[in-house]
């Protein structure tokens, strides 16, 4: 039976990747993106929707509870995934306020409408909240440590990381408190198409790109864990298909880098782009391969970040094991996927970083 889907942060990196799998995999299903179109959620990554059957875009806010619930009954929604979030932990440190009004409030105002239309009155017997989250609620992590567990204690060091926990913690209450059908997953760091320019891998291909510094913080030795966004949609669709009720599940992508390891492979990367194709040269003349020189060049250490986490990693066996989970991408594939989107999509990304 078709589902209609509400999906917060619609028009943001991983909400539109989402966006595009699910009408690819499912596409009876109807689709209503809601984003409040700040510096992050761009409109373009939707174009491709635009104008389809069963697809709605609604610019408007997540602390809009009166909106949410009449979108949640217009549209006889049972299916809520909410990606709208700050996420940045930069501007968390810089400006804190926005990350607890749109990941503490905001979700809250989401599940104040779901329980309003999805429990009171006549309600909607089969529905759910899917909540996305981080790995960056769980801490930090020692060099040898196992990856972080969905019995993992919490402890964020930073205030967007705070803000997800209590996000999370309010999505729990409410299917303990109040009987809401509640998924949660946590996820480590997404790279991949439409993916704004300020996170790690896109800054490195699009400053590499225009021939600007490459900042990298401290010596470059924390440690990520990187998920290819197709695959982290491809976690969500099996949560909601298959997810046990008022249960987590971490996604990973097993596959853990040092940042500064990270920037190296994106300078070789594109340095073998321009030896392999000159017209790159004609086309991005101020990146180094151009004039012959080393994209490395650019690398610039940085003073470190405040509270900066040292290393994340997921262990995924529960989604594995539960639920059929593995990643499809190998780093390498999905990198090559990501540098060859940024090369083909200048349009998309130049206007950002002039902004």
């Amino acid at each position: 039976m078709p589902r209609s889907l509400l999906v917060t942060g619609g028009a943001g990196f991983i909400g539109a990747n989402f966006l595009h799998y699910w009408r690819r995999q499912y596409p009876e299903d109807a689709l209503l993106a809601l984003d409040a179109l700040t510096y992050a959620g761009n409109r373009a990554n939707l174009a491709a929707l635009e104008g389809q059957a069963r697809f709605h875009f609604v610019h408007g806010n997540i602390c809009d509870q009166p909106l949410v619930e009449k979108l949640l009954r217009e549209h006889r929604v049972d299916t809520l995934v909410h990606f709208a979030a700050e996420s940045h932990v930069d501007r968390s440190i810089s400006g804190p306020d926005a990350f607890i009004e749109t990941n503490v409030l905001g979700t809250h105002s989401l599940l104040k409408a779901a329980r309003a239309v999805w429990l009171g009155g006549p309600g909607v017997a089969e529905h759910r909240f899917h909540h996305v989250s981080t790995d960056e609620v769980y801490g930090s992590l020692a060099p040898d440590a196992p990856g972080f567990h969905e019995a993992q204690q919490y402890q964020p060091n930073s205030p967007y990381s705070a803000s997800k926990a209590a996000s999370d913690h309010l999505v729990r209450a409410y299917h303990h408190t109040y009987g809401l059908q509640v998924t949660t997953s946590n996820c480590s760091n997404n790279y991949g198409p439409w993916h704004f320019p300020e996170k790690l891998i896109p800054l490195c291909l699009t400053n590499v790109l225009r021939g600007r510094p490459l900042p990298v913080y401290g010596d470059g030795s924390n440690i990520r864990d990187w998920l290819y966004v197709e695959d982290h949609c491809r976690g969500i669709e099996l949560v909601l298909r298959g997810g046990a009720v008022g249960e987590s599940y971490n996604i990973g992508g097993n596959n853990e880098w040092h940042n500064l390891a990270i920037v190296e492979l994106l300078c070789d990367q594109l340095d073998q782009r321009f030896a392999a194709d000159p017209t790159l040269a004609v086309r991005f003349p101020d990146a180094p391969a151009a004039r012959g020189a080393s994209a490395r060049s650019l690398i610039h250490f940085v003073a470190d970040r405040a509270g900066h986490d040292w290393r994340y990693a997921i262990d995924a066996s529960r989604i594995t094991a539960e639920l059929g989970y593995v990643p499809q991408e190998t780093f390498e594939t999905g990198i090559a996927r990501t540098i060859d989107w940024y090369l083909g999509n200048e349009p998309w990304w130049r206007p950002l970083l002039s902004a």
